[in-house]
Formats: C-alpha cells, structure tokens, sequence
C-alpha cells in the first residue's frame, strides 16, 4: 500500500493529520491490515478514525470522532489506552502496547502502535495509533500448530507402519518370533562383538514335545495355538537386548546376549516351567504343551558360531533322549584355546 493511496481514504475531521497517518503507516511497514486513528494528544479526542476501525469496534465514524476513548470503552481499558498515550507523548517517538479491548461483545488482544507527530502552527501535537487486532494471528498460528502436529502424527504413523511392514517380513507369521534368516544375521553379529569384547553370550535351542492326547487329535489347529503361545512366553522373558526365532518347525532358537551358562540354565528352566503349566485353550478345550531345551554357551562350550549351534543341538537332543520337559547344558570343552 502507498502512501498515495492512504491519503484517499474515507476519513473524517481535519485533514492536516493525512501525511501523519501516512508516516505512520510507512513505519509500521507490513502491518498492511491495522487499523488507523489519530487523536489529539492533549485532549485525547479522536480527530480522524479509519471506517475499518470503526467497523470492527461495531461503531459509526461519526461515534468515535470528537470523542476519547471513555466514550467507546469501559473504563480501565480507557485508562490503560489514556496512559499509552501519555507514554508516548514523554518518549516522543514510537511507542508499542499492547492491550485487551472489548469489540462487539467480545474480548480482543490489541497490538497498538503510536506515533507523536510534530506540533502545528497552533502548537497542537496529535498521535497517530495503528491497531492490530492479534486474535487471526493467533488463531492462524493455533491452525498452524495443529496442522504441523497432525503432519508429525502422520509422520510417526508411516514410520511405524513402515516399521512393521519391514518387520513382517523378519517375523514368523504364527508364534510372531523373528525367521531363522534375521536371527542367524543377529547371532553372527553377537559372535563378532562377543570375540572382540571378549565377553560371553548363550544360545538356547527349544523343542516344543511331541504332542499328546488333546492337542494330537485336534490336529493343526491346535498346533498353531501352541506356537503362538510359545512366541509370547519366548518374548515376554527375553530382554530387549536378546533376540529369538522359530527356527524350523518345531524347534525355537534364543540368542541371551551378555549371560553365561549358569545364568542361561537358570532363565530358561524358568521358562520350561511356565511352558508346563501354560493353559491354552481351543475350541473350548484346554491343551497344555511342555519343551526340551538345550543351552551352550560362547566362548566356554565353543569358539565359532557352527560349533556353539552344533553344541545347543547336542544339548537339546540330551534334554529329549531324557524324555522331554527338561533343560539340558552343554558340555564345556577345556581343549578350547
């Protein structure tokens, strides 16, 4: 907007306070959607007023010219706006403020602007305000705020549907354990890690039991509620840090990182006995299930990642030639150099 176009506005009152508004208006730069006024700073009468302000306070021009702020507002607002502009009288330059304005029965926080002009030939000075309503700004950046939130929101969720679409391709899709492809990457990774922070780690191979009784005669069905229970008593008493598998089809396979043989033997017969005593339920009928488990660990009972699954295997064949239901150790070889 210039300042052209500023002096053809509608006004009301002298028009020797024109090129006032207009420097106004030059200053205040962007604020191309305030609100005008100028006022006589000694008696606080308003002497031209912008229909737009008008408008938006639900008054006619003829209601705000010749009259102060007292006749428009209650009276604390008036007081507040009558010692903004004294305010700006004692700096004699630009004063900003900032105050909160009843407008048609609503309350509105106001950025105001003032501008003491220079006094005229009759020693008269004027102030010239420029009103910024704040509320669609701050409404705007409210919208704004949402709008950036749902973005995140929708950002989060494609990450974590990116997460599980990339993951149901690692997981089995019964017990919901990782394949054996992504837990031998895993257990090659623990090997390598382990040799060179010399530290030591367990592998555990699992055997659900040949079925028997109730479970046998209702067939698959039955066999898949075991694997999925299995996959929940697997996750819920390994660590963030561990890591299991299905490895075939009916063995399982956990990496314990960081934990020695006693310690492996001890989680998993914790495991072993809550498998025994696991209720599972199809078709209105309870099945129970029992495992066979075999423990190794690296580097005590091997120092290569075939030697420790080929000790685990060993441990677990012993755990079911006992008749199953039991936790077996492998045998720690002392030749190991």
């Amino acid at each position: 907007m210039s300042t052209d176009s500023i002096t053809e506005l509608p006004t009301a009152g002298p028009d020797r306070h024109a090129p006032l508004f207009a420097q106004l208006l030059h200053q205040a730069g962007a604020a191309l959607g305030a609100m005008a006024a100028v006022k006589d700073a000694a008696s606080g009468r308003y002497e031209w007023v912008a229909p737009t302000w008008a408008h938006w306070l639900g008054r006619d021009v003829a209601e705000l010219v010749g009259h102060t702020d007292a006749d428009w507002s209650d009276p604390a607002t008036s007081t507040a706006l009558r010692a903004a502009d004294q305010a700006a009288m004692a700096r004699g330059g630009v004063l900003t403020s900032e105050h909160r304005v009843e407008a048609q029965g609503q309350r509105h926080d106001v950025l105001v602007l003032r501008l003491l002009g220079p006094a005229d030939a009759e020693g008269r000075q004027a102030i010239a305000s420029l009103w910024l309503d704040q509320q669609p700004a701050r409404q705007k950046a409210a919208q704004l705020r949402q709008a950036l939130e749902q973005i995140e929101q929708l950002q989060r969720a494609n990450e974590t549907l990116r997460r599980e679409l990339k993951d149901q391709g690692l997981r089995d899709h019964d017990s919901g354990l990782y394949t054996r492809g992504h837990f031998e990457e895993q257990l090659r990774r623990e090997v390598d890690l382990s040799t060179r922070e010399h530290r030591e780690f367990a592998l555990v191979f699992i055997a659900v039991d040949p079925s028997v009784g109730k479970a046998a005669a209702l067939g698959d069905a039955a066999q898949v509620h075991i694997l999925e229970a299995m996959g929940r008593l697997l996750r819920g008493n390994t660590r963030a840090m561990d890591a299991s598998c299905r490895f075939d089809e009916r063995r399982f396979a956990v990496l314990l990182s960081g934990v020695g043989l006693a310690t492996a033997h001890s989680r998993m017969e914790g495991l072993r006995r809550q498998c025994a005593t696991q209720v599972v339920v199809h078709e209105g009928q309870e099945l129970g299930f029992s495992t066979s488990m075999g423990v190794a660990s690296f580097p005590h009972t091997a120092h290569n990642q075939d030697e420790l699954m080929a000790a685990s295997e060993a441990a677990l064949a012993e755990a079911q030639r006992r008749g199953g239901n039991h936790v077996t150790l492998a045998a720690i070889r002392f030749d190991l150099s």
